[in-house]
C-alpha cells in the first residue's frame, strides 16, 4: 500500500474491530487474585481474639457442699494439703511440710505406707492433731488433696473419705479440694 490509498470497506471494518476493547474469556485472563487485603483482616481478627482471651480452662470437681462460714483473712488458718505419693503421704501446712509420724517440721512424708498399704488412720490420726495444735484451727474445714500420676483412682477416692470424718464420725475436714499435682 502506498501512503496516498484508501483503504477498502473490508479493511477499515477489520481495522475497526481489532482496535475495540473486548471481554476476555476466563481462561484467558492475565490478571490474579489479589487476597493480601482478606489476609490482612483474617490476621487482624486472629490477633484481637488472641488478645482478648485470656481465660485459663481448668477442671474443679466438686467434693463438698457449699461453703459454710468462710473465716475472714485476718485470722490464721492451717491450710492443710495432703499429697498421696505412691510411697506414702506428704503433708504441708501453713508452717511448712509435716515431719515422719506428725510431730515437728522437716521434710520426709508424714505418714509412709504400712507395708503396701496406704495408712489411713494414722493421716486421719495426723490431721487430728494438727487440727488440734491451736484454738484457732477448731473450725477448719477445708483440705487440699492432690495426687501424683501413679497413684490409683481408688486410693485417691480412700483418701478424700478418711479426711472427710474422724474414725468416731466426727467432722475432720468435710470441704475437700482436689488438686492436680504438676
Amino acid at each position: 500500500m502506498a501512503t496516498g490509498e484508501k483503504l477498502s470497506a473490508a479493511q477499515r471494518s477489520k481495522v475497526r474491530r481489532l482496535s475495540e476493547p473486548r471481554e476476555l474469556a476466563p481462561d484467558e485472563e492475565g490478571g490474579e487474585l489479589n487476597i493480601v487485603p482478606f489476609l490482612d483482616i483474617i490476621t487482624n481478627v486472629l490477633m484481637f481474639v488472641l488478645a482478648t482471651v485470656a481465660i485459663t480452662f481448668t477442671a474443679t470437681i466438686e467434693a463438698t457442699p457449699a461453703r459454710r462460714g468462710i473465716r475472714p483473712p485476718s485470722e490464721p488458718n492451717l491450710g492443710l494439703a495432703v499429697l498421696v505419693v505412691p510411697e506414702g503421704f506428704s503433708v504441708k501446712a501453713k508452717g511448712g511440710n509435716v515431719a515422719p509420724g506428725c510431730v515437728d517440721t522437716g521434710g520426709g512424708l508424714a505418714v509412709p505406707k504400712r507395708g503396701t498399704d496406704y495408712d489411713y488412720d494414722a493421716l486421719k490420726a495426723c490431721a487430728v492433731k494438727l487440727k488440734a495444735s491451736a484454738s484457732t484451727f477448731a473450725d477448719e474445714r477445708d483440705v487440699l488433696i492432690s495426687a501424683n500420676a501413679q497413684v490409683p483412682y481408688d486410693v485417691v477416692i480412700a483418701t478424700l473419705d478418711a479426711m472427710r470424718r474422724t474414725n468416731d464420725g466426727d467432722d475432720l475436714f468435710p470441704e475437700v479440694s482436689f488438686g492436680v499435682a504438676r
